[in-house]
C-alpha cells in the first residue's frame, strides 16, 4: 500500500497544532512539519486551563497554525491524502474548534477526513517513530489519563489496567500547587527532584503488590498535603518532598507495569514490547526507571522523543495515515466528544472504505 500524506489538527486542550506527516503502516513516518503553539502563558495566572480561554484561543490561532503547517511541508491542500483531527475526549469548546476546521478543510479539498481519538494518537506515536509491530502493551500517562493496555491493531485496545481515582499527571499538577510551584507542574517538580533526597518522606506506594493491574494516586497525594500543612514544613524541605513523591510515583508505575507486562505475556506471548505514551512520560527519571523494569522482564522499552510525548499535531497525523490505510474514515456529520474511552470497537475512523 502506498503512503498516504495527512493534515493533522490538535486542539483538545491548551496546545494549538497543525502538522503534515506522511508514510505507510508500521512506520517509521516522516513529519513534513509539526507547528504547536503553546497557551501556557495565558493559563499560568489561573494555576491551570481555562477552558473558555483554550477554546478563544484556538479559534484565534488555528488558521495561521494551519498555513504554517502547510507552508512548511512545501505542499498545498490539493496535495493531501486526507485529513485529521482530534474528535476526543478533551475540553469540548477546544475539540470543537479543530473538529469543525478539518472538516471545513477536507470538504473544501474534496478530501476523505478521518476523526481521531486523542489517546489514540498517543498510542500510535511510537509506529511513527519507531515502527513498532503489534501487538504492543501501552502504559498511556497523562494529565488526564493512567492506564494500562493491549493493543493488537490501530483501532483495537484492550483495558487491562486504569486509575481509580487520579491521573498521574493530575496528581503531579496538584502536587505542584501544594507546594506553591508555577505552572506546568510536572515539569516543576520534575526539576525540583533532581535537587532532592527521595528517601526522607515516607511517602506511600498505592496499589503496590496488589492483583491486577489498577492505579491510585489520591492516598499519596493526601499523604503529601499533610506533610506540606505540618506547621514544621519549609521551603528549603521542597526538593526532598518533591524527589520524595516522584519516587512514589515511580515505584508505583514500575509496580503495575510489571503485573501489566505478566497479565500481556498470557495472551500475547509474540509480544516483547512496552510502548509508554502521554506527556508524563517526557519526564526523565520516569522514563529511565520504566526503560529498565520493562529489561527486567524481557521487553523493550519503545518511548517517542519528549516533544512527541507532549500534545502535538503529528501524532493526530499519523493515526489519519495507519486509519485512512485501513480504511476507516468519518462522516462530516462527526461530533466532538469530551469522553471517548479508548478500549473497545473502533477508537478511531468510523466508516470502512477504499484506501485513497
Amino acid at each position: 500500500m502506498r503512503a498516504l500524506t495527512v493534515l493533522g489538527l490538535e486542539t483538545s486542550c491548551d496546545e494549538t497544532a497543525a502538522a503534515v506527516v506522511r508514510g505507510r503502516a508500521p512506520g517509521p513516518g516522516a513529519i513534513l512539519s509539526n507547528v504547536v503553539l503553546s497557551q501556557i502563558d495565558a493559563h499560568a495566572p489561573y494555576g491551570g486551563v481555562v477552558p473558555e480561554i483554550a477554546a478563544r484561543a484556538h479559534v484565534e490561532a488555528l488558521d495561521e497554525i494551519v498555513e504554517r503547517a502547510l507552508a512548511e511541508a512545501g505542499i498545498g491542500l490539493s496535495d493531501l491524502d486526507a485529513v485529521a483531527a482530534t474528535a476526543g475526549p478533551g475540553l469540548i469548546g477546544g475539540v470543537m474548534v479543530g473538529l469543525t476546521t478539518a472538516k471545513a478543510l477536507a470538504l473544501a479539498a474534496a478530501k476523505p477526513f478521518i476523526a481521531v481519538n486523542h489517546l489514540q494518537a498517543h498510542a500510535l506515536t511510537a509506529r511513527l517513530t519507531g515502527g513498532v509491530e503489534f501487538p504492543f502493551l501501552l502504559l498511556l500517562i497523562s494529565g488526564g489519563h493512567c492506564q494500562l493496555l493491549a493493543v493488537e491493531d490501530a483501532g483495537r485496545f484492550h483495558l487491562l489496567g486504569t486509575t481509580i481515582d487520579d491521573a498521574i499527571g493530575e496528581a503531579f499538577d496538584k502536587t505542584a500547587k501544594m507546594m506553591g510551584l508555577g505552572y506546568p507542574g510536572g515539569p516543576e517538580v520534575e526539576k525540583l527532584a533532581r535537587c532532592g533526597n527521595p528517601g526522607r518522606y515516607a511517602l506511600p506506594r498505592p496499589m503496590v503488590g496488589r492483583r491486577g493491574a489498577d492505579f491510585s494516586f489520591s492516598g499519596l497525594k493526601t499523604a503529601l498535603r499533610q506533610i506540606v500543612s505540618a506547621g514544621d514544613y519549609r521551603d528549603s524541605d521542597a526538593a526532598d518532598l518533591a524527589a520524595s513523591f516522584q519516587s512514589a510515583v515511580i515505584d508505583t508505575l514500575c509496580d503495575r507495569v510489571g503485573a501489566a507486562i505478566r497479565m500481556f505475556a498470557d495472551d500475547y506471548p509474540e509480544g516483547h514490547t512496552l510502548v509508554i505514551a502521554g506527556g508524563v512520560a517526557a519526564n526523565e527519571a520516569i522514563r529511565s526507571a520504566l526503560v529498565a523494569r520493562a529489561a527486567g522482564s524481557g521487553f523493550q522499552a519503545k518511548i517517542p522523543p519528549p516533544g512527541l510525548c507532549t500534545d502535538n499535531a503529528a501524532m493526530v497525523a499519523w493515526a489519519g495515515v495507519e486509519l485512512g490505510q485501513l480504511g476507516r474514515f468519518s462522516g462530516l456529520g462527526e461530533s466532538p466528544k469530551a469522553r471517548w474511552p479508548l478500549h473497545g470497537a473502533n477508537a478511531g475512523g468510523s466508516r470502512k472504505a477504499s484506501a485513497p
